[in-house]
């Protein structure tokens, strides 16, 4: 069974629809990146995911004894957020309080899984230092790091590099593509559609456009795929691959 199913889905805020025949599955394993242009309803559709909204008609099947609460998060940050005042291993560990049932007290099992997860994403030497005071990648790393405290196989992102600079960029798809590579399912939002069908193994467009959800091949050869991706997309994605060649050589990226 799926671990999600979303049936014909309308999305929208006080009755109006922003999108709607939003049909697609996910499956154990699969990397989703939903793509579409700005307020096609990427966030909206996430926070549906999420239980935090409900959707205007259609519904959410979650299966395989997948919960909500086990799903981990990674929204965009905001202005707040970034200046939050405390460890990185504070910071990480709160991803386990969903794991802590009534008693608000973390186990050493906890605190084991956050140096575990610190450790994947090669920040354990940063433990100790105030969450505030990091670069914004070393911030997405922290806040990887607690989703993955939170997840049991499931991990939602909301544009993880938004804000980033190209390298650092390169650095968190390709941290993103190994724990896929890993056995996590991964649906993450992103408006970079070259890096979409380079990294994941399944497109959902949403918006304006023909809706369309399908392998990356499927969707490279469809008409919203050849639109959007076309040559100049394609030329994009030579890019990428250059920049990973180089990681590789480097030793940096591991897939």
């Amino acid at each position: 069974m799926a671990l999600i199913t979303a049936d014909n889905l309308s999305l929208g805020y006080e009755g109006k629809v922003i999108a709607e025949n939003i049909t697609f599955t996910v499956n154990k394993g699969d990397y989703l990146c939903i793509v579409g242009e700005n307020g096609s309803g990427k966030s909206t559709l996430m926070k549906t995911l999420l239980g935090l909204k409900s959707p205007l008609a259609g519904s959410v099947t979650f299966g395989d004894g997948l919960k909500k609460n086990q799903i981990g998060y990674l929204p965009q940050q905001t202005v707040t957020q970034r200046d939050f005042p405390a460890s990185v291993t504070e910071v990480v560990l709160s991803g386990c309080l969903n794991k802590c049932g009534l008693f608000p007290f973390y186990k050493q099992s906890h605190k084991a899984l956050a140096a575990e997860n610190m450790e994947k994403l090669g920040i354990t030497h940063l433990a100790d230092r105030c969450y505030r005071e990091l670069s914004g990648g070393q911030q997405q790393r922290v806040l990887l790091a607690r989703a993955l405290c939170a997840s049991t196989g499931l991990l939602l992102l909301d544009e993880p590099v938004s804000g980033l600079d190209p390298i650092v960029t390169q650095e968190m798809y390709s941290i993103i593509r190994n724990l896929s590579d890993s056995g996590l399912t991964v649906i993450m939002i992103s408006h970079d559609i070259a890096a979409a069908v380079l990294y994941a193994s399944h497109i959902l467009h949403v918006g304006h456009t023909p809706l369309f959800f399908g392998t990356k091949a499927d969707y490279l050869e469809s008409d919203v795929g050849k639109t959007f991706v076309g040559d100049a997309g394609k030329a994009i994605l030579g890019k990428y691959d250059t920049i990973n060649s180089i990681f590789q050589q480097n030793g940096e990226v591991k897939q």
